[in-house]
Parts: C-alpha cells; structure tokens; sequence
C-alpha cells in the first residue's frame, strides 16, 4: 500500500526517513568532505561525532520541508549539511559548559580532547558551517542563519544565568526553548522551503510548524530526563537538575509543592548531587504534583498545533511525512 494511499494513518519513523534517505546519504557525504580541519583535533573531534548514532533529524526536517516544496537541489544537501553542523557546535559548547561526561552513550568529547580543544573545535564548526552557507551568495540564508546563531547563544547566556534559581517561571523557561531548540527546527524547515523556491509565506508557515514542532521536542527531551531509562537516554538521567537546571515538570511541581518537598529540589541544586535527596524521591515529588502529566500534555498542544499547520498543505507523501513527524517526537523514548 502506497504512502498517499494510506490517508488517516501515521507513519513510522522508518517510512519517515526512507522518504529521504539517499538524501541524507548525501548529506553525510557532505558532511564528512566539511568536516576535515587544517588541525587533526577538530577533524578527529567533528568525525567522532558525526559517527555517534544521532537521529538527524534537523537534517531531515529540512530535506523533507524541500521535498513536499519541490525538488532536492545541492543547496538543500548543502543547508541540511549546515544545520548539522551548527547543531554539533552547540552540542560541544552545552557539553563544555555542563561539564557532561557521556553523549548518545559515549564518553562526550570535552571528556576525551578536554575543555580548551573542545570549544574552539565548536567554534571551527560554526565559522565551518557559515562558510558552506556563504558559498550560497544568498543574503536571506545568511540573515536566517546569524539570528539563529544568535539565538542559540542567548539561550545558552540565559541558561547559565538561571541555573541554581528555584524561582524559574513557565514564561522563563518557554523562553530559553525557543532559543536554545526551537529556533533551530524552524530554520531547517524554513531553509528547506527557501531553497525550493518556496514564496515568503509558505516560508514563514513551514518555519511555524517546526517551531511547534522544536518546543513539543524540548518539552518531551526534559520529560525523559526524569523518566527514561539511562542506557536508552544515553546519558544520566535526572542530569538536568543535578546541573542545576530546573525544567517544566519542576517548574509545575513545585507550584503546588510543600516546604519539606521543595527544601529536597533545593539541597540538590545547591549540592549538584542526589546523595542527600535521592534522585527518587524527587521523582515522587513530581508524580505526586503530576509534573511530567502536565508538561506532556503541554507538549501534545504544540503537537496538535504543529500538524494542524501541515495539514494546511497539499496532501502527498512528504506532507504525510512531515505530518507524522510531530506524534514520533512527542511519543520517543530519548
């Protein structure tokens, strides 16, 4: 049975990203020939992480954005090239300044090279990526892609400023996610449109639904932080807040949390440790306040949001795709 055949039935993530996955082959191709620095660290550094089992998603997105739009062209494999390579910067740079020890369930790079080696080879692949972009002579990609970047560093500046405050707001943090991972799927669905040949408005409504789509992301990401399990979620989990980091499903916790409840949250960001509030008791402190229940169905408002906007859309199989997409984010288990 064919893909436009099956009206009214979601995709798996397999059908998704067969959709386009000589494109994505192309796209690692890229990928590997860009990422080859003058300094063996950066090659050594870039190479270790294309090789680490990521989803490609953003890749994806982009490819399948141009797909539904019109035909792939080399500036799409190029741009989906870009905003992976953008999307590993900031992974290096988040790892640096987190002091994390494991990515994707390997030892995270800043472990391995060290900290100094680790965040010029973070800044080598943005100046990386814009040089690819800038090979395009197109200003709109250039300006899509400097607010973006921009973006992504105040989120990271806005984060740090928080980390170790308990008095973090809903608003405060809804913020930080449009910085730091919704502007970035909203790019790639934008460029994708763009280099389609795609007019200003469906640029625009292609780049809305991804940014749904990024905020739904982030939202279930910071759900599995408490609730998946390690060696599937390829890092700690409860990671978040022994970082100091208080996210959504805290955040509605402890609304309603009593003092005792919210001294535990307390001494665990001020130890940067479970080992006096063990990591399952503030477990139950958020099942008992139904944080994750919130934030998930939070997180299915934005995905209703989402495909309400691609079902705008002529129906075919890259349509179909995109649509299934926004229920494969919000039911994934890492």
């Amino acid at each position: 049975m064919g893909f436009a055949s099956r009206l009214g039935q979601s995709l798996t993530a397999k059908e998704v990203f067969d959709l386009v996955k000589d494109d994505l082959k192309k796209v690692e191709r890229e990928l590997s020939v860009e990422s080859v620095a003058s300094v063996e660290a950066v090659t050594h550094i870039a190479q270790y992480l294309q090789s680490s089992g990521g989803k490609r998603l953003r890749p994806a997105l982009l490819l399948l954005a141009t797909r539904m739009i019109g035909p792939i062209t080399p500036s799409a494999i190029r741009m989906a090239a870009v905003v992976e390579l953008i999307h590993a910067a900031t992974l290096i740079h988040d790892d640096v300044i987190d002091m994390a020890q494991t990515r994707r369930g390997r030892p995270s790079s800043n472990v391995i090279w060290g900290n100094h080696i680790s965040v010029l080879a973070g800044d080598w692949l943005y100046m990386q990526a814009f040089q690819i972009a800038l090979r395009e002579r197109n200003f709109h990609v250039l300006d899509m892609l400097i607010n973006l970047t921009q973006m992504m560093v105040e989120g990271e500046l806005l984060q740090l400023e928080r980390l170790g405050k308990m008095e973090i707001s809903e608003a405060d943090y809804m913020q930080l996610v449009d910085r730091k991972t919704a502007c970035l799927f909203s790019v790639c669905a934008k460029l994708g449109a763009h280099t389609a040949g795609a007019d200003e408005s469906t640029e625009s409504r292609l780049g809305e639904f991804a940014w749904n789509l990024g905020i739904a992301f982030q939202l279930v990401d910071d759900v599995l932080d408490f609730t998946a399990h390690e060696n599937v979620l390829g890092k700690p989990v409860g990671n978040d807040l022994r970082e100091g980091k208080v996210t959504l499903p805290l955040i509605y916790a402890l609304e309603s949390a009593g003092a005792g409840e919210r001294r535990q949250v307390e001494t665990v960001v001020a130890e940067r440790s479970y080992e006096k509030a063990p990591f399952a008791g503030i477990l139950r402190i958020i099942d008992r306040h139904k944080g994750v229940e919130r934030v998930r169905e939070r997180a299915q408002a934005f995905t209703e949001k989402a495909k309400a906007i691609i079902g705008e859309f002529p129906e075919s199989s890259y349509q179909r795709a995109l649509a299934a997409v926004p229920d494969l984010v919000t039911d994934r288990d890492r």
